[in-house]
């Protein structure tokens, strides 16, 4: 009995912890912080992506600081943004990306877009348009926030964001007041 066990452990042991797509996705993630050392736990999150199963980092921005949005009573932020592909599905993908936020020592806000050590968005997911109660794609709000434009017109000003545009026309055409390169990142 004890053999038929071992067996069956060997077996589950070979799948692959979330589910996986037989072909590779492009998709594009949004990175900040505003706590300890931001611009550190930004760089240390884009190392990290590369540990995320069945994803490959294809590009990354440069960084960026930010006027925070919404409660305006904290530090500002840095943000970047990075291209992967990936053969995780839209789901897997935004959890992998919540347990390495985790991973990362992100603690919830204490208010609605307060201060976080990190932060982790799916921002899109090829053109996938997607509404579920755990997940939006594109990102709801990513067409009106220069911090997340900015970056992503580093790595992809010609991806279309299905109803919104194309990143490059979206990222001039939103204000960009209060959203900056990061003090060492060539203009």
């Amino acid at each position: 009995m004890a053999a038929a066990g071992a067996v069956a452990d060997r077996r589950q042991a070979r799948r692959p912890a979330v589910p996986e797509r037989s072909h590779w996705y492009p998709a594009y993630v949004g990175l900040g912080s505003n706590l300890d050392r931001p611009a550190g736990r930004v760089r240390e999150a884009l190392r990290a992506l590369t540990t995320l199963p069945h994803t490959r980092v294809v590009a990354a921005s440069r960084l960026y600081d930010a006027a925070p949005v919404g409660f305006l009573d904290q530090p500002p932020f840095v943000n970047a943004a990075a291209a992967v592909i990936t053969r995780l599905a839209p789901a897997a993908l935004h959890e992998s990306l919540m347990a390495l936020e985790r991973q990362l020592g992100k603690a919830p806000p204490s208010v609605r877009f307060g201060p976080r050590r990190i932060d982790l968005d799916l921002l899109a997911y090829s053109d996938l348009v997607l509404a579920e109660p755990a997940l939006t794609v594109p990102h709801p709000r990513l067409h009106e926030r220069a911090f997340v434009l900015y970056p992503l017109n580093d790595i992809a000003p010609a991806l279309w964001l299905p109803g919104r545009g194309r990143v490059a026309t979206l990222a001039r055409a939103v204000d960009g007041s209060g959203v900056s390169l990061a003090a060492g990142e060539i203009e």
